[in-house]
């Protein structure tokens, strides 16, 4: 296979990020200042951390 069909073939990584600041205890899903980033590349990993997050009443913005 020529190497640019190869090249083609290479999947891009999924990405999930959340900003969270624990003191005003919100969840961003884009950049806030005072937000602390996680990034999560398995999507179940992410949903499992929304869920804790959820479970303590964290607010989503």
């Amino acid at each position: 296979m020529p190497k640019r069909k190869r090249e083609g073939l290479k999947q891009t990584a999924k990405v999930w990020r959340i900003w969270v600041d624990t003191e005003q205890r919100v969840i961003s899903f884009h950049e806030e200042p005072g937000g602390h980033l996680l990034e999560f590349r398995s999507y179940e990993l992410f949903q499992r951390c929304i869920d804790c997050y959820t479970a303590q009443q964290y607010r989503y913005q």
